[in-house]
């Protein structure tokens, strides 16, 4: 099930030919959008995609965790995970449903 890894340039290459603004200008715009996502997630706020999904930015205690070679306990310190939750939309755009719940090719 291993695709294709998008990545920056790939996304800038879409913009390019897509929106038409020029090489530079594409980069640009995808850098931008990004940097203001990682602002975002960095002060704790929560990114909403409509139609694409949530970034969200939880708080985890402390626990004790174990060494799974050893099973000595170690104390795991609080600290912070960013999650995406994917829209209903994009889970029936990956399982090939369209919004009714019907498959695409009905």
């Amino acid at each position: 099930m291993a695709g294709k890894t998008v990545t920056r340039a790939d996304l800038s290459e879409a913009v390019y030919h897509q929106v038409g603004l020029s090489r530079t200008e594409s980069a640009a715009l995808v850098e931008t959008v990004l940097s203001e996502i990682c602002s975002c997630l960095a002060s704790g706020e929560t990114v909403k995609l409509s139609s694409f999904g949530s970034f969200v930015v939880r708080s985890k205690g402390k626990r004790v965790g174990r060494n799974p070679k050893t099973g000595v306990e170690v104390a795991i310190e609080p600290r912070q995970v960013m999650v995406f939750k994917p829209s209903n939309v994009l889970k029936a755009k990956i399982n090939g449903l369209n919004g009714a719940g019907e498959h695409d090719d009905d």
